[in-house]
C-alpha cells in the first residue's frame, strides 16, 4: 500500500448525501476480484448518458476537474451493501482522499485497509471546499490532521492506529508479515508435534 502523509491536489465536489455503493460502481462491473481496473467503471451511471456519451452535466466530466484526486461530498458517504470494490474503484480512478460529512462503518473500514484517507468535515467546511476553483491546489496534511486551502486550514479527526497505518503504507499482509518469525516458530512448534 502506498503511505499517504502530505497530499497535495485538486478537487471536485458531487454534493450528494447518501451515495451508495452501488452508485459509486454498479453491481454489473463486479466481475473481477483484481483490485484494478474499477475506474473507468466509477459513478457509471450518473457520468454517461444511455446512450456511452460522457453526461456534461457530471462532476467529474469537467474538463477542468480532471485532475482532481480529492473528492467533496455528502453525508453518509458509501452507505449500501458491503462492496470493497467501491474503495477499489475510487482509489483505481485516481483519488486518493475523500471528504464527507460521514461514511458507512462497512466502507470506511473497507476503504482505510485499501490506502483511501477518508476525512469527515462539517457541512460548512465541505461547502467551502466545494466553491474553490478547478486550478486550487489544497494540502490534506495528515500528520498534523489539517485540510490546508489557500485562505483556512480545517482540522480532522483520525484514528491513530489508521493514521499510522497510512503514513506508512501498511496494509493487512504487511503487518501480517512484520511477525513472520513468530509464525514460522509456531508453524514448526506444531509441526514437530504433530510430525
Amino acid at each position: 500500500m502506498e503511505p499517504i502523509k502530505v497530499h497535495n491536489g485538486k478537487t471536485v465536489a458531487l454534493m450528494n448525501n447518501n451515495i451508495d455503493t452501488d452508485q459509486i460502481i454498479p453491481k454489473v462491473f463486479l466481475k473481477r476480484i483484481e483490485k484494478t481496473g474499477f475506474g473507468a467503471f466509477v459513478f457509471d451511471e450518473w457520468r454517461f448518458l444511455k446512450n456511452g456519451d460522457p453526461n456534461p452535466e457530471f462532476p467529474l466530466n469537467d474538463d477542468d476537474r480532471q485532475e482532481a484526486t480529492i473528492l467533496v461530498t455528502g453525508d453518509n458517504f458509501g452507505c449500501g451493501s458491503s462492496r470493497e470494490h467501491a474503495a477499489w474503484a475510487l482509489k483505481d480512478y485516481r483519488f486518493r482522499v475523500i471528504i464527507a460529512g460521514s461514511y458507512s462503518d462497512i466502507f470506511y473500514m473497507n476503504s482505510l485497509k485499501n490506502g483511501l484517507l477518508l476525512i469527515e468535515l462539517p457541512q460548512e467546511q465541505r461547502d467551502a471546499l466545494a466553491q474553490l476553483p478547478a486550478d486550487e491546489t489544497i494540502q490534506i496534511d495528515l500528520p498534523n490532521q489539517v485540510v490546508r486551502t489557500s485562505t483556512a486550514e480545517y482540522p480532522f479527526a483520525i484514528d491513530p492506529t489508521w493514521k499510522h497505518k497510512l503514513e506508512n503504507g501498511i496494509d493487512d499482509i504487511t503487518e501480517t508479515m512484520a511477525y513472520k518469525d513468530e509464525i514460522d516458530a509456531y508453524e514448526a512448534k506444531w509441526d514437530n508435534i504433530y510430525a
